[in-house]
């Protein structure tokens, strides 16, 4: 069957993803974290925004702001993507200044602790401090919003769960873009997906958990993993109580091994009452929303349309 052109401008930019990712797929973790870090200056450089450096005590942040008369009443806390292994707020760019320039909205972002140098619960304690830095700035659980891509959507998830568990107010809603919500892997896209998708494998998974949870790990040099430690809700979200959590929006895309990460927590949170919606997107690979082509754009506005919609 011959390929329209708009398959084929997707074809090409898969294969474009594909070789990125086999440039910062290295061995070397500090060498991925660095090639990453390139890449968010690459494509993360817009001039409709700008970028104030902050800390919470000794973590780097960074308030990503339009350069323009805008609304600061609502803002966002962003959680970066990386496998909780690699990722920053630098390499978050290539989705920040988009959020801060199409929706006219402050985004917070900060640099959490990564494994293995620093394995689970980091990355959490880490979260709850920015939530607990904003909620000392001013701004009401009410004024945030919590997005995060990949790990950074599972972050989300667990620093929300970890909020209703301490009885604390929750935040506006959260917004999630190809979440990583179970680590137990028993998603049957991890199966069906694993021949096209064009950015994650098996390996890459098994290596971040290993690293992220390696309390999780049955015997050394062995590939198993103890399921029943890896569905505490703060490591695999899925396995979480959402009642009562504040309206959730999540995008996938159709190529993608962890797409059944995004369709069960559909259903769970539909089943635990939330006003949850999801969008699948065809043809499209793990956190497409990086890419500088129109369906990356309309998906971030998507974003925006959902935000606006929460009272």
């Amino acid at each position: 069957m011959r390929k329209t052109p708009k398959e084929n401008i997707n074809q090409g930019f898969i294969n474009l993803i594909r070789k990125a990712h086999g440039l910062i797929e290295n061995t070397d973790i500090e060498k991925h974290r660095h090639s990453q870090d390139q890449m968010g200056a690459l494509f993360g450089n817009n001039r409709e925004v700008e970028v104030t450096e902050t800390s919470v005590g000794s973590m780097y942040a960074e308030w990503v702001r339009v350069d323009r008369p805008h609304s600061g009443k609502k803002i966002i806390l962003y959680c970066h993507g990386g496998g909780y292994s690699t990722g920053s707020p630098l390499y978050a760019r290539t989705l920040t200044t988009k959020l801060a320039s199409l929706l006219s909205m402050d985004v917070f972002c900060f640099e959490y602790r990564l494994a293995p140098e620093h394995p689970y619960p980091a990355a959490v304690d880490d979260a709850q401090a920015a939530w607990d830095y904003l909620m000392l700035q001013g701004y009401g659980a009410k004024d945030i919003f919590v997005a995060g891509d990949s790990a950074g959507g599972n972050l989300a998830l667990a620093l929300g769960l970890r909020l209703k568990k301490q009885k604390r107010m929750l935040p506006a809603g959260f917004v999630l873009m190809s979440p990583w919500t179970d680590l137990t892997v028993s998603g049957k896209t991890h199966e069906t997906k694993a021949e096209v998708d064009p950015v994650l494998n098996q390996n890459y998974l098994n290596e971040m958990i290993e690293n992220y949870v390696p309390q999780a790990k049955k015997n050394p040099g062995e590939e198993l993993f103890d399921a029943e430690y890896l569905q505490n809700p703060e490591i695999s979200p899925l396995f979480g109580d959402f009642t009562g959590f504040p309206p959730t929006y999540i995008q996938v895309g159709d190529l993608e091994v962890l797409m059944s990460d995004s369709t069960m927590l559909q259903k769970k949170m539909s089943r635990d009452g939330v006003s949850v919606s999801l969008d699948i997107y065809k043809n499209m690979w793990h956190v497409f929303q990086m890419g500088p082509f129109k369906t990356a754009v309309e998906a971030i506005q998507k974003c925006g349309e959902f935000i606006y919609s929460v009272p």
